[in-house]
């Protein structure tokens, strides 16, 4: 029987071709768009995780992972140094952007270098830090990269043109940083920045800090650090939808791509098929052979699917700096999608080969 499938798709070396990049499509569809999301969500976290404080205080609603604005006033650091179990605080800006590579998105950041230097344990490893309006630092990912040097100009907020005069270790929130004036400057915001990062003193818990927070200084977000970086594909509005209808039209695609191939091919082999009968094949016989057809070709197009699937996410990671991170619970969800869109596809022209009449299948012209 297997020898009879392969001779099927040989002799229609083209449509098996069209039916396999179907499948294929497929398995790029998911797992690029799934590994995108997640490698992406995982780095912001990694990222988010070496933040040494412990409170983040802000504004309700001032806070996105895609959105930001700068409306809370500067001067509630000093107020917020001034409560007891408080060892620092300082004022940062977020910014999201476009990507440099024309999709995605970036985040900047606003800092006041010394305090939020000291805060989190980082360190200038080239260059020096930012000073003047139109300086800025990037870590060391984002200089391997995109490539810079120091001096190397880039372009921010469209068209204005910033220094990179320094690289920071560790990797902390947004790549790209330069000084909270410049930030509130270009975004014509001063006095203001997006949120406050608390550093509780030794002896005092992140829980504790919290309370003593809401109580002097309520009306305000008060959020512990170790919670936003717990899963920030939460924070991507309506990020969960997308993939499940993503996923749903990967489905369908393999699905429709595989029931018209099969359906041309049954009807092309409608001889064939009255021979079969004639000579005692069963209903079930000519549905299992069509059936594994379908399924030898979804097979090749899952394997030809995560080929290219891999090895588009590496040249789009090495070229543009976007985070790839594939699992494996997407990559069953491909493979079951594919396999179960192959069988589904074909089921209806089996189904409808195996009812043929063998007399009149035999006189088809």
């Amino acid at each position: 029987m297997l020898h009879l499938v392969a001779a099927n798709i040989r002799q229609r070396p083209l449509r098996m071709l069209i039916s396999v990049l179907g499948v294929a499509l497929g398995v790029n569809l998911v797992m690029l768009f799934t590994g995108l999301a997640s490698g992406m969500a995982k780095d912001l976290e990694r990222r988010s995780s070496n933040v040494r404080a412990e409170i983040l205080f802000t504004r309700p609603g001032s806070m996105q992972l895609t959105s930001s604005t700068a409306s809370l006033d500067v001067r509630y650091v000093e107020r917020l140094k001034a409560i007891d179990g408080v060892a620092d605080a300082t004022p940062v800006i977020l910014y999201v952007t476009q990507g440099s590579a024309g999709f995605g998105f970036e985040r900047l950041e606003g800092i006041e270098w010394k305090s939020f230097a000291a805060m989190n344990r980082m360190s200038i490893t080239e260059g020096r830090a930012p000073s003047a309006a139109n300086e800025v630092i990037v870590d060391a990912t984002k200089q391997r990269n995109d490539n810079l040097q120091i001096n190397q100009e880039i372009k921010l907020f469209g068209d204005k043109s910033y220094r990179v005069v320094g690289v920071y270790q560790p990797e902390s929130g947004a790549r790209i940083k330069m000084t909270l004036a410049a930030m509130q400057d270009a975004l014509e915001a001063a006095g203001k920045s997006t949120y406050i990062l608390v550093k509780a003193r030794d002896g005092v818990t992140a829980e504790e800090l919290a309370q003593r927070l809401e109580a002097e200084l309520p009306g305000n977000k008060i959020q512990l650090t170790r919670d936003i970086s717990t899963n920030f594909e939460r924070s991507v509005p309506f990020l969960g939808t997308f993939l499940r209808v993503l996923v749903a039209l990967s489905a369908i695609v393999s699905t429709l791509v595989i029931m018209l191939a099969m359906y041309t091919t049954i009807t092309e082999r409608t001889r064939e098929i009255g021979t079969l009968k004639a000579l005692g094949a069963s209903r079930g016989f000519i549905i299992w052979t069509i059936e594994q057809e379908a399924l030898l070709i979804s097979v090749i197009g899952l394997v030809i699917g995560f080929i290219t699937a891999f090895v588009a996410g590496a040249a789009i990671e090495r070229f543009s700096g976007l985070i790839f991170e594939y699992s494996w619970r997407w990559a069953l969800v491909a493979v079951a999608i594919g396999l179960f869109g192959g069988a589904l596809g074909a089921l209806y022209p089996a189904t409808r080969a195996a009812n043929l009449d063998a007399v009149e299948a035999l006189a088809y012209e």
